[in-house]
């Protein structure tokens, strides 16, 4: 991992331990890593995908509502989460990159360290029961 501030180190070393899907990205919104539990909802292993900015994350997958309206990238959780400094949470659905369809819930929260310097934010996500 390039040079990030501690608390995004520990941040993917945790993600790493978890069975819980997650997702960092870097202060800009960059996409710095997302886990293997992710990767099995993405669809796509990390090392294929790689560091990706925020614009081609956010679109990627194709967020959608129920209705099947595109959400645009300032609505999503994670954005808003880098944007406002502030946890969020919500429910969609995304198209994966192995072309399946997940409702999936995600809460996103921001990466602030000690010394209160912005690290960027992680969002834990998980498909929706039911799902398959």
């Amino acid at each position: 991992m390039a040079a990030h501030d501690i608390e995004v180190i520990l941040s993917r070393q945790l993600a790493d331990c978890l069975s819980l899907p997650i997702f960092i990205v870097g202060p800009k919104g960059t996409l710095l890593f997302y886990n293997e539990p992710a990767e099995q909802i993405l669809g796509k292993r990390f090392e294929h995908t790689g560091v990706l900015e925020v614009d081609e994350w956010s679109k990627l997958f194709r967020p959608q509502d129920d209705k099947g309206n595109t959400i645009p990238p300032e609505n999503l959780p994670l954005v808003n989460a880098l944007n406002k400094r502030k946890p969020a949470a919500g429910s969609f659905w995304i198209n994966s990159l192995d072309g399946k369809s997940h409702k999936i819930t995600v809460t996103a929260y921001p990466i602030i360290g000690r010394a209160r310097k912005f690290s960027g934010a992680l969002a834990i996500f998980w498909k929706e029961e039911g799902e398959v």
